[in-house]
């Protein structure tokens, strides 16, 4: 992959030399690191300006009541991601051991399971999804915005097994130092979602359907592509894949089915704590105001394009530390963990600071109403501050996801969200503090999982809980 030049690959390659200059990265490291991660971070930028769009396209084209209305739907939209993220977490660390240790036979039928636990475990939630989105959106928000995002529910929710399995063979290929082939099909698939949103929501008039289904065809096309690519070991314009999982295998392992359930579970949950709190929160933001909930929207989808580094380097250091455990190296492992860390913080920064000068630009993307122009501003500048700490959480956790040591990342975000978050931001609709407080919440939400993560890898401890799931050829 470094032969191949691509702008966004020496803009982080620059950052990393840099970073090695004055010693705080291994030099050796840094190409590599830079290669893995650098399609994915190309790919989340795809995906979350996919998801931008979405709000951008339907708030010019209706206005504030339709960016709410997709802000209400999106947690759910997002629990695809939650739950299918989760199990992949599972499997990015389980492939990359088993792809370190050469155990291909092994390795194929981790992928087989994780794909039926991902999708049993989404199926239901569409099935809600498609049935009831008024009541599932009127939970959270009242008024017009409630008709718009049920209307986006139901539609995406056709979605959302596809979702899942997409991030299923996407940890699957990154698991095994290949992150080009899913930038390629997951951009692709984003790319093609963004021209069919803006021909069915200016040029036909179909509103948030428009947007919604450009969004379930991006992920079918994806799905259908990585299908194809694995079961093969190739696809026609990207060549061979690093693995190939025969479709013919069974997909039920037990004792794969229980490390995955071991290494998984607590990946879930953390997911849930993180985008679980979404539901309260949105419910609250609601108590301030339609304004309000569109520029918190706004703010949260700005702050999702600022946290696609993880995408690449939380997911690197996944592979890279997983890879050395699986050869049974702790100090290489500590060491990748380490730098990767370092590495993304230093991205992180930078990023926020650029968008933090740029705030009000950026927010006359998604508004034109210049009385709501000002709280749009604000609030993507307190996202610039709490990204930050997010960069701190993902690099940390993916080491500690590496090694199956995945519980304290879910303490991690019970803590920050529910313990501090969500009662900062009800303080705020109760009280005089008002809309000061969801600034707080917003920082605080990024800062107290940061720092609990950061203390458990710090620790070392999570190398000692790697050596329960490890391969058994790989040696002591």
């Amino acid at each position: 992959m470094s032969s191949r030049y691509n702008p966004f690959r020496e803009a982080i390659l620059l950052v990393g030399v840099a970073l090695a200059r004055v010693g705080l990265v291994d030099r050796r490291g840094v190409e590599r690191t830079t290669d893995l991660s650098w399609p994915r971070i190309v790919t989340g930028i795809a995906r979350m300006s996919k998801s931008a769009a979405d709000v951008a396209m339907v708030g010019l084209a209706i206005g504030p009541a339709a960016i709410a209305g997709v802000g209400f739907a999106t947690p759910y939209w997002g629990l695809a991601f939650t739950l299918g993220g989760g199990v992949a977490g599972g499997t990015i660390s389980m492939v990359a051991q088993r792809f370190g240790a050469d155990e291909r036979g092994e390795l194929a039928a981790t992928v087989r399971v994780s794909a039926f636990v991902a999708v049993g475990a989404v199926l239901p939630v569409a099935a809600a999804c498609l049935a009831v989105p008024d009541l599932l959106v009127g939970l959270l928000g009242s008024g017009a915005a409630v008709d718009y995002g049920a209307t986006y529910l139901r539609v995406v929710a056709v979605g959302m097994p596809f979702a899942a399995l997409n991030l299923i063979a996407s940890r699957t290929l990154v698991g095994a130092d290949d992150a080009w082939t899913p930038m390629v099909l997951r951009a692709g698939g984003a790319v093609l979602n963004v021209a069919v949103n803006a021909a069915l929501v200016f040029g036909a008039g179909w509103g948030v359907v428009g947007a919604a289904v450009g969004t379930v065809l991006g992920n079918v096309v994806v799905t259908a592509a990585f299908a194809a690519g694995l079961s093969r070991g190739r696809l026609p314009g990207l060549g061979a894949f690093p693995v190939r999982i025969p479709l013919s295998g069974p997909v039920w392992v037990r004792d794969l089915a229980e490390q995955l359930s071991g290494i998984a579970t607590p990946l879930v949950l953390r997911n849930l704590a993180r985008r679980g709190a979404d539901f309260p929160k949105l419910a609250i933001v609601g108590l301030f105001g339609p304004d309000v909930v569109a520029a918190y929207v706004v703010a949260l989808r700005v702050r999702d394009l600022l946290d696609t580094p993880n995408w690449g380097f939380s997911l690197a250091s996944s592979s890279l530390v997983g890879q050395a455990l699986g050869r049974g190296d702790e100090p290489a492992a500590e060491t990748w963990g380490r730098d990767v860390l370092r590495f993304t913080v230093a991205v992180y920064v930078l990023l926020a600071a650029v968008v933090f000068a740029f705030a009000g630009r950026v927010a006359r993307l998604f508004v034109d109403d210049s009385s709501i122009v000002p709280l749009v501003t604000v609030f993507i500048a307190v996202t610039c501050v709490s990204v930050v700490f997010r960069g701190i959480d993902g690099g940390a956790v993916g080491a500690l996801r590496a090694s199956g040591d995945t519980r304290w990342p879910l303490y991690s975000q019970l803590a920050g969200m529910y313990v501090v978050a969500v009662p900062l931001a009800y303080a705020g609709a109760v009280t005089p503090i008002g809309v000061r407080a969801l600034y707080v919440a917003i920082v605080a939400e990024t800062l107290v999982p940061a720092a609990i993560v950061y203390y458990r890898f710090r620790s070392g401890t999570w190398k000692a809980v790697s050596r329960r799931y490890r391969p058994e050829s790989a040696p002591e």
